[in-house]
């Protein structure tokens, strides 16, 4: 065997392992993200509160004309959720998104977020049930 020849082995032989080290990584990677993306779309239905009863009461005010993203990080700020773009999307998904009026809130920490978007659309829902 002659240089060329050996040396044009080496270049395939390596071409090759890291064409594999390449593809291994990126499956990995895409596997990774997949779990991540399932795992945060699973949790904006299922989150549970952040503490159990009786929990810690927590004062939070709402404004007017405050974004749902704003107050998506109030709530991650005061202690109600663990995350404030989990928080957010789970506002997005509300029903009572809508409903949410501006106010000073008293909410606690054992509350799903799906308790306290309807207890921040509190003006809403008492008038809707007081009408059923």
């Amino acid at each position: 065997m002659n240089a060329k020849m050996i040396r044009d082995i080496i270049t395939t032989v390596l071409s090759a392992v890291i064409k594999i080290l390449v593809a291994v990584w990126l499956v990995n990677f895409i596997y990774t993200k997949a779990v991540e993306a399932y795992d945060f779309g699973y949790r904006v239905f299922t989150e549970p509160a952040m503490s159990p009863e009786p929990g810690r009461d927590v004062t939070v005010a709402i404004t007017e004309g405050k974004s749902d993203k704003a107050i998506a990080e109030t709530l991650f700020d005061k202690g109600l959720t663990r995350d404030a773009n989990l928080a957010y999307l789970q506002i997005l998904a509300s029903e009572y998104r809508e409903k949410i009026t501006p106010g000073v809130y008293e909410l606690n920490t054992s509350m799903t977020m799906d308790e306290i978007v309807k207890a921040l659309a509190g003006n809403y829902v008492e008038e809707t049930e007081e009408e059923e």
